[in-house]
């Protein structure tokens, strides 16, 4: 394979779920904060927020980027909510209603267009009327034609070997 043939590569990404647009802390409470105060503050867990949200983005970004210039971008899908608040978008609140209300978000956003990330913006933004649910069925579609196909190579393979001996 030559490396630069990314077109061959699908790239499937689920996000967790992020809060960008909520106001979740103020930097003027969280400058008078001690370590403690960065490890949980006011029933949350601002510094693994912040890691968390970060290396999300960042790859989201790096990734989106690659794939934009080498125009590939139809093989990668990010499927990702930003619009949580509250509990929703804390990554340690496993509680019944909580987890109950997280399949109820994943359920709605199958029905919601394909987004990506807007790499001038770093905002999710509708690219096509595709929605996801429909998006990963294509996916899926080509995964299993794809196996279908390795199944066919290595069973003809396995033939020419056996007729060799």
């Amino acid at each position: 394979m030559n490396p630069m043939e990314y077109g061959r590569f699908l790239v499937l990404s689920l996000g967790t779920g992020t809060a960008k647009s909520e106001g979740k802390y103020d930097a003027d409470e969280a400058a008078k904060w001690g370590i403690f105060g960065w490890l949980t503050s006011d029933h949350s867990t601002p510094l693994v927020d912040v890691f968390t949200q970060a290396s999300g983005d960042m790859v989201d970004f790096h990734i989106s980027t690659v794939f934009q210039a080498l125009n590939s971008e139809e093989n990668y899908l990010r499927i990702q909510d930003d619009t949580l608040t509250g509990t929703l978008s804390s990554v340690d609140v496993a509680t019944k209603e909580n987890l109950e209300n997280l399949v109820k978000v994943g359920e709605k956003l199958l029905e919601k267009p394909v987004s990506r990330v807007n790499l001038a913006t770093g905002v999710y933004e509708p690219i096509n009327k595709m929605t996801n649910e429909e998006a990963l069925t294509k996916l899926a579609k080509l995964l299993s034609r794809e196996k279908q196909l390795r199944e066919v190579r290595s069973s003809f393979l396995g033939k020419a070997s056996a007729s060799k001996l």
